[in-house]
């Protein structure tokens, strides 16, 4: 959707921007235009062999300002790259065949539908498998490599409540009443949802009609896992009767394909896994926790038989949550990914709990913020390992770790950084004043830093709250950095990658010391010697938005702050947001009416008379996760009290996709930086 007003503001942003931006002769940094030019590698996908990799290259189009994905191919051995082809529709989640020689993947067909498609390498040719009336979700081939399994959502008739009349022909009435009685009705990124539920189906590879395998009121969707003779698939899923008010009871299931039996293999204690069956049939390996009931817990790795006895966990000493099993040929160790303080990493665990590092550094797909996160997979018959390299300096490209040896196979951005000067960023260490804690920081300096200068400072926060930074590319902070401040953002209590201790140091706590980590990373930054202790600046989305609300009702150091998505007021926050059978559950451990003051103890709201500081609230106005009536009641509650302030809305724009389209990061971007602009001190 486009924004009548976009173009105004960013020139209105820019202009108010220019006395920050590079003059002539000046390192040039990241500009807002570049945004289009931007492109990042996502679901590296090795074959068996190791010889080639299928990846998602996803760009973005100045015409349509969406994002355009297409599946490229590497060839290992010398790094050239090809396109997959099949024409301008977008392109994902490519799936090799076991023996490499075909590739399954989801693409639009000539009506604009995501459907399942399969392509033969020897001849470059592409067929369609089947007619689908939904778009295909999970993907996994068959070791024959005469099937596909894939889930996908199978429609159920609109709840009814009364009878509605008859009208008249060629009468143009209002719309049908809308029934909602499904517990999940609604999700962000994808509003409110058809009535149904995600099924597993398998297709012949060569094409014809889809046969479903489960049925019932249950979603059953996720990583799925052939066992090696083919005759049954195991996966995931929350079958109990109150799955949709028990969100964390998934247990692994074995389904046989001929009878379409069901076997439960683990109990649901606790959420489990994108199981993975071992070469020889024998064991599963798959990743979840025991649900304790606290905000936070580690993902382990567990080993069990077959038949689900003879449970055990491989990672219990580790303190980190871990992700992504995948077996290695000979079935005597098991690859996993885990971040640890801020970094993705890929190991080996073998079987009796010994982790060997293999590769680290993994770049997330979120260009805009430096999370981690990221992708890889391995090549079963060579031990290689395709994975999402990232970096400071850059999105995500593709590597390769063959033999304890990283290669990095692209360099997607070479052109568009080539006469570019990027913000540097670098640790930078702190001590929280609340218990001496050590806190994990980084500072970012402009493209043309001078050690002599003081600069203006901007605190940037990270949502979640259990999730985590690190050192990685991120388009919006760069463009700050390139306005002439220095960037600061932080890993504060309640962040992942550090330890369940760590994490939930906010259990039903949240928001509450981590204010004084991040204060006290402000002063780490100060103390470098070249930040203006009066120019200071804050932002944050999501859980950002959150502590930045909550900030400014606690300290007036800041000159000017910018709450995007934030969440004001938890009792409304819980029963409004599209995860609300888990939030006030996990994050509270009691419901608004049960103890309406512990949830307004936490609420930013509960400050807003202290307020003084001059305050923008940005949020998305399809935003599922924060929606708009907690962003507008922070303004409204701020003009109440005269306190400057203005709202931007987002037009089309979802919680996680506030920062999908190139025009949209921009004009927010320049939005921030006018404001800050106004308060900024010369």
């Amino acid at each position: 959707m486009t924004r009548p007003t976009t173009a105004v503001l960013l020139a209105l942003c820019l202009a108010c921007a220019a006395p920050a931006l590079a003059a002539e002769g000046q390192a040039e940094g990241l500009a807002p235009r570049d945004l289009f030019a931007l492109q990042y590698a996502a679901d590296p996908e090795i074959s068996a062999n190791g010889r080639e990799i299928a990846y998602v290259r996803v760009g973005y189009d100045v015409m349509t300002d969406k994002a355009r994905r297409s599946i490229w191919l590497i060839d290992t051995a010398n790094g050239e790259q090809s396109p997959l082809g099949g024409g301008p529709a977008s392109q994902s989640n490519p799936r090799w065949s076991p023996v490499g020689d075909r590739l399954a993947f989801v693409s639009a067909d000539e009506n604009g539908r995501a459907q399942l498609w399969v392509r033969w390498l020897a001849s470059r040719a592409s067929a369609k498998v089947a007619d689908l009336p939904s778009a295909p979700g999970d993907i996994a081939w068959s070791p024959d490599g005469r099937t596909i399994a894939f889930s996908m959502l199978v429609e159920a008739p609109p709840a009814k409540l009364g009878a509605p009349i008859a009208k008249p022909e060629g009468a143009k009435w209002a719309e049908p009443l809308k029934i909602i009685d499904q517990v999940h009705y609604r999700e962000d990124g994808e509003g409110y949802l058809r009535p149904g539920n995600r099924q597993l189906f398998t297709v012949a590879a060569d094409g014809g009609a889809p046969l479903q395998l489960t049925s019932g009121a249950f979603d059953a969707a996720g990583a799925m896992s052939w066992t090696p003779d083919g005759r049954s698939l195991v996966f995931a899923a929350n079958r109990e009767k109150n799955w949709e008010l028990d969100p964390l009871a998934a247990r692994i299931w074995s389904l046989d394909i001929a009878s379409r039996q069901l076997t439960p293999l683990t109990n649901p204690r606790g959420p489990a896994a994108e199981p993975v069956v071992s070469p020889d049939g024998r064991q599963i390996a798959w990743v979840g926790f025991d649900d304790r009931g606290r905000g936070y817990e580690n993902a382990q790795l567990w080993l069990m038989n077959r038949d689900g006895s003879g449970l055990r966990s491989l990672t219990a000493s580790l303190d980190r949550s871990v992700s992504r099993p995948r077996w290695a040929a000979d079935g005597k160790s098991i690859f996993i990914a885990y971040g640890d303080r801020g970094v993705t990493k890929i190991a080996r665990v073998s079987l009796s709990g010994h982790i060997d590092p293999v590769a680290a550094g993994l770049g997330g797909s979120e260009p805009d913020r430096p999370y981690n996160g990221g992708g890889y997979t391995l090549a079963a018959g060579s031990g290689a390992v395709a994975f999402t390299l990232g970096g400071a300096a850059h999105p995500s490209d593709v590597g390769l770790a063959r033999a304890g040896a990283i290669r990095r196979l692209t360099n997607l951005n070479a052109g568009l950084f080539a006469d570019k000067t990027l913000a540097k960023v670098e640790p930078l260490a702190a001590t929280s004043s609340f218990d001496k804690r050590d806190i994990d920081a980084w500072i970012m300096t402009p493209p043309a830093f001078d050690q002599a200068t003081k600069y203006p400072l901007i605190l940037e926060i990270h949502g979640g709250p259990f999730a985590a930074y690190g050192p990685n590319f991120a388009s919006e902070l760069q463009l700050y950095a390139a306005a002439g401040y220095v960037v600061v953002y932080a890993n504060p209590r309640g962040s992942t990658s550090y330890g369940e201790g760590f994490a939930n140091l906010i259990d039903k706590n949240y928001p509450s010391q981590d204010y004084d980590d991040l204060m006290s990373v402000v002063d780490a930054a100060i103390a470098k010697g070249f930040v203006d202790p009066n120019n200071l600046f804050v932002t944050g989305g999501s859980g950002g938005g959150l502590l930045t609300a909550w900030i400014v009702g606690k300290t007036d150091r800041f000159r000017a702050a910018a709450a995007q998505k934030p969440v004001i007021d938890w009792t409304s926050e819980v029963l409004t947001v599209d995860l609300y059978a888990f939030m006030a559950r996990y994050w509270f451990g009691k419901m608004p009416w049960q103890d309406p003051d512990f949830y307004w103890r936490r609420s930013p709201l509960s400050l807003v008379g202290n307020v003084t500081t001059p305050t923008l609230v940005m949020v998305g106005e399809e935003d599922h996760r924060t929606p708009p009536s907690e962003a507008e009641q922070f303004f409204q509650a701020l003009k109440l009290r005269s306190v400057p302030t203005v709202l931007v809305r987002v037009p089309g724009a979802s919680h996680e996709g506030l920062a999908d389209r190139p025009s949209q990061e921009a004009a927010e971007a320049a939005a921030i930086l006018a404001w800050f602009g106004r308060y900024r001190r010369s």
